[in-house]
């Protein structure tokens, strides 16, 4: 018998309390205004001090780190088609100063980030993380999108590290890899797999062909 995924579609700016219903693994959809931002954006607001473009509330309180299929049309209009979320980890050094600036509660992307960054600095903002369900995904939550509402530094960082403030309706799918209470969606799979990894490796021979850095060691391995 299958177990049946709980689902939350949240429309935006989300409360405290609308968070407080995430469990782990829930299937979530967004609506409301969101905006892209990854570390070209991060950089420069908090490492060089430049601060946001503009006012939190006109960008909203969901920050997406992604690439959009983006593009800046001659009447002056802004396109997305698409959204490709990138991996998280390399945004916790700047964390704490994008909380303070932005104010956002939910970030989303890709690959999710570690409890212990989620309890340090997630956890006190009362912010919890998404992550997007696999790889190729980003012309379906490109149906999710509406419109462009608007762009800031995209002369600055480019397309690809601008921001894109967006309008959408049943953004998703997504996964709630943290809680309000830091908790990891992947550290509490992981665990579940790793004592069975030497099992599963056992008589195998060691590889002939490897990447420069890579290990033989089966349970250093990110499931």
């Amino acid at each position: 018998m299958s177990a049946t995924l709980k689902t939350v579609r949240l429309e935006l700016p989300a409360s405290t309390a609308d968070l407080r219903n995430l469990e782990l693994g829930t299937v979530v959809y967004l609506s409301g205004r969101i905006y892209t931002a990854r570390e070209g954006v991060y950089k420069k607001a908090v490492e060089d001090q430049a601060g946001l473009p503009a006012d939190p509330a006109d960008l909203g309180s969901a920050n997406f780190h992604c690439s959009p299929a983006a593009a800046l049309n001659a009447d002056g209009s802004a396109t997305v088609g698409a959204v490709t979320a990138t991996a998280s980890f390399r945004f916790a050094k700047w964390l704490d100063g994008w909380f303070k600036l932005s104010g956002c509660n939910i970030i989303i992307g890709k690959g999710g980030m570690t409890g212990e960054i989620y309890k340090r600095s997630f956890v006190p903002n009362r912010a919890v993380y998404l992550t997007t369900v696999g790889y190729g995904t980003g012309a379906l939550l490109g149906r999710g999108i509406k419109r462009v509402l608007a762009t800031h530094w995209v002369q600055e960082l480019g397309l690809a590290q601008a921001i894109w403030v967006l309008q959408v309706e049943d953004f998703g799918p997504f996964l709630a890899d943290s809680d309000l209470d830091g908790n990891s969606l992947f550290e509490r799979e992981n665990a579940k797999i790793a004592p069975n990894i030497e099992k599963l490796y056992a008589g195998s021979r060691t590889a002939i062909m490897r990447r420069y850095g890579e290990t033989d060691d089966k349970t250093d391995e990110v499931i």
